[in-house]
């Protein structure tokens, strides 16, 4: 369900309602009677629909997380806040970029329209640049010839069953964040989609290697093995952008998360 596309018609309809009743329907009403119902139904909505799609389209715009793609960032059930004017202001509904106010950064939570179903958003962090060399081999990351070091973190214990993980310390540019990489799952991608510029990438039984083509962003869940990702499914396109997402305003299960992330 395209969210912003419903929200622009109910504005479009509330403006035009709003619009017809202020220009010319108010000044035929006899003084003292009782608004109209499309006035009171309608028009009357005008403005708080108006703030409520400025907001959404322009400043902050709110998700819930519905997989465990990146834990332990970000946890099932995490209601977050998503920037979005870090990356550019975009037309909404469209998301053409009209003024350009900065790009994705390596280490960045960025959320964005799946490239096989545009009318999904994933959530996933910037792991590679346009130009820059991705390897993940034997689930280790390396970016232009550099390996990311690791830093051991002991085990992650899951919230929602009695299962351990191994935590790691990554640095992406200059953000530090945990990622988990499980001892007994096989390094290989299983299942590899056809995608553009799918020719930018060789996979062998240890892992991949990819050229991140321009105007492109190769994305990964911090449950690097428990994530759907640009390994699979290829690069995302930068007007398939949505926001930088950067904190937690609400979890029903867990209070405590609240206010954290950035």
């Amino acid at each position: 369900m395209n969210f912003a596309l419903i929200l622009f018609v109910l504005l479009v309809v509330s403006g035009a309602l709003w619009a017809a009743d202020r220009f010319h329907f108010r000044k035929r009403r006899p003084a003292g009677s009782a608004e109209p119902w499309w006035v009171e139904y309608g028009a009357s909505f005008f403005p708080v629909i108006l703030v409520v799609f400025a907001l959404r389209s322009f400043v902050v715009e709110p998700f819930k997380i519905p997989s465990g793609s990146m834990i332990p960032t970000l946890l099932v059930g995490d209601f977050i806040l998503v920037n979005k004017y870090a990356y550019g202001i975009r037309l909404p509904v469209i998301n053409k970029k009209i003024i350009d106010v900065g790009s994705p950064q390596r280490g960045d939570v960025m959320v964005f329209r799946y490239p096989h179903d545009p009318s999904l958003d994933y959530i996933k962090r910037v792991v590679g640049l346009p130009g820059d060399r991705v390897e993940y081999i034997d689930k280790r990351l390396t970016i232009n010839g550099e390996r990311i070091e690791l830093t051991p973190a002991g085990d992650y214990l899951h919230p929602d069953r009695l299962l351990y993980s191994p935590r790691f310390e990554e640095k992406l540019g200059d953000r530090t964040h945990a990622v988990l990489i499980e001892r007994d799952v096989p390094p290989y991608v299983s299942h590899v989609k056809d995608f553009p510029y799918r020719d930018h990438c060789t996979y062998t039984t240890a892992g991949v290697r990819c050229t991140v083509p321009e105007g492109h962003y190769f994305m990964m869940g911090d449950n690097r093995d428990g994530s759907s990702d640009s390994r699979e499914w290829g690069f995302v396109p930068e007007e398939n952008i949505v926001g930088r997402a950067f904190f937690i305003w609400f979890n029903f299960g867990d209070m405590k998360r609240i206010g954290g992330f950035h």
